[in-house]
């Protein structure tokens, strides 16, 4: 149970993610998939805490800011074409990239501020956890394969 927590935290982690709770995990020596189903759920529902803490910011303290309303239409009327043509599968794709400032976070703070419809862009950044899952494990057991057989 100790050991689930460690890949929870290490999940919950913005910098490592779940490119780290599933190494750890494996290396704790807990079940593969075991490992798999915790962190991916864990990454997955971090979307919900931070979709929720950019809205509370935003009325609480960033419309404080000067000028802090532009920068966001700005950057929404930047953004608004590649989201007109990549849409949710982009951002899926950018989720799935399982590499540093790729993740759960940084892809539910990009659906948030390109005012992206918090649903779609839930299922799209949950389907791309679940891909850079998959990518991650892979990838450990690949490397724990190759070192048991050294």
């Amino acid at each position: 149970m100790h050991d689930a927590l460690l890949v929870i935290l290490t999940t919950v982690v913005p910098v490592s993610e779940l490119r780290g709770g599933i190494p750890l995990g494996i290396a704790l020596g807990l079940e593969p998939w075991l490992v798999f189903v915790v962190a991916v759920t864990t990454n997955i529902l971090i979307f919900f805490p931070t979709r929720l803490a950019l809205s509370w910011f935003y009325k609480s303290v960033f419309t404080r800011i000067p000028h802090f309303n532009d920068y966001l239409v700005r950057v929404r009327r930047h953004g608004e074409p590649k989201v007109r043509k990549y849409g949710l599968l982009g951002l899926m794709l950018f989720v799935a990239v399982p590499l540093p400032i790729t993740g759960a976070y940084t892809g539910t703070v990009l659906s948030w501020l390109l005012a992206m419809e918090w649903k779609r862009s839930f299922i799209a950044v949950a389907i791309g956890v679940v891909c850079a899952g998959i990518i991650v494990m892979l990838a450990t057991m690949g490397v724990v394969s190759i070192a048991t057989l050294s």
